[in-house]
């Protein structure tokens, strides 16, 4: 799959991919309520024959409005770009999102990135999908520059779970804040997942027979506190159960920076300078202060064996969980 960056937006589409499907929206979660929206643009694409592509906008929106409250994503650029090529993507164009393209038209957005750039033949996006100065544009608005410039447009309306409640990003960040991964996999459709690089640590976890792939993630990961049982996916793409601690470390280090530390299971090597993901499947218990080390060990092999019981009668929700965790 074709991912275009930032630096590449300004180049001509390929020619294999002009006049394709093109699904609009942030899409942060890629959620259930996303997957519809996303589905119905893949199965005009195939009805058609032609790619579909998704528009999206990087960074967030909120970012660049909002520099001193960065918002926890829930999938990162490549983590999306990974999950939307298994869905059947031909490509994903990440658009630069700044002050200066805020303040674009809404005609001007139609004309210079629908029509001109991206040749699209139709587009797809939430039945509330606003764009341009002031979110000036609307549904109704697209839907007439659609016959103005011969495109065709489909909006999909909300999608609601099974207690009929609306499925929101905002909804499964605020699960995950509580621990509630379980749930918030519920409304993702795959279970919840970071990627980060492998750094060294203080190495204690060795020494206690536990030692740990340690990964720094960003800070405004809202993610709660505690133990969890994972699976943990190195950069080559095998396949780890594992038990892992997110936070500060309470018994030896309480005033550290918020760490995930990872347990892999039956795995003996260097991680150092990978890029490795770990998928939370559920949340084992808070963090604890231990009066010493020995009481400490005692619990990480209670944990260890609450995970290992826990992962190994798991199942995928679904294909793009097979293509993350499995």
């Amino acid at each position: 799959m074709t991912v275009f960056h930032r630096n590449e937006t300004k180049e001509p589409l390929p020619e294999h991919l002009r006049g394709g499907v093109v699904a609009i929206g942030n899409f942060d979660g890629v959620h259930r309520g996303h997957q519809s929206v996303l589905q119905r643009a893949l199965d005009i694409a195939t009805e058609r024959g032609v790619p579909a592509l998704l528009l999206t906008f990087e960074p967030h929106p909120r970012t660049v409005f909002r520099p001193d409250q960065p918002v926890f994503r829930l999938t990162p650029a490549p983590l999306k770009a990974r999950i939307l090529e298994g869905m059947g993507f031909a490509a994903v164009i990440e658009y630069p999102f700044n002050r200066q393209f805020s303040q674009m038209s809404a005609a001007d957005f139609v004309r210079q990135v629908l029509v001109e750039w991206l040749h699209a033949g139709h587009v797809v996006t939430g039945f509330d999908f606003h764009f341009g100065n002031a979110r000036e544009g609307g549904p109704a608005f697209l839907i007439a520059s659609g016959q103005k410039h011969g495109f065709g447009v489909t909006l999909v309306d909300a999608f609601r779970d099974e207690a009929a409640e609306v499925i929101s990003s905002s909804r499964i960040r605020a699960l995950l804040s509580d621990g509630e991964v379980t749930e918030a996999a519920g409304l993702l459709g795959y279970r919840y997942s970071v990627e980060a690089e492998v750094i060294g640590g203080k190495q204690l976890g060795r020494t206690l027979g536990f030692p740990t792939a340690n990964m720094q993630l960003p800070p405004e990961v809202a993610l709660r506190t505690g133990i969890y049982a994972v699976r943990f996916r190195r950069a080559d793409g095998t396949l780890y159960d594992g038990v892992a601690s997110f936070g500060r470390r309470p018994t030896v280090d309480s005033n550290g920076a918020p760490l995930l530390e990872t347990f892999v299971f039956d795995f003996a090597g260097d991680l150092y300078g990978e890029i490795c993901s770990v998928t939370f499947f559920e949340h084992l218990r808070d963090e604890l202060k231990f009066d010493g080390l020995d009481a400490l060990v005692v619990q990480m092999k209670r944990d260890a064996e609450e995970a290992r019981a826990l992962l190994a009668g798991i199942r995928p929700l679904g294909a793009i969980d097979a293509k993350l965790a499995f």
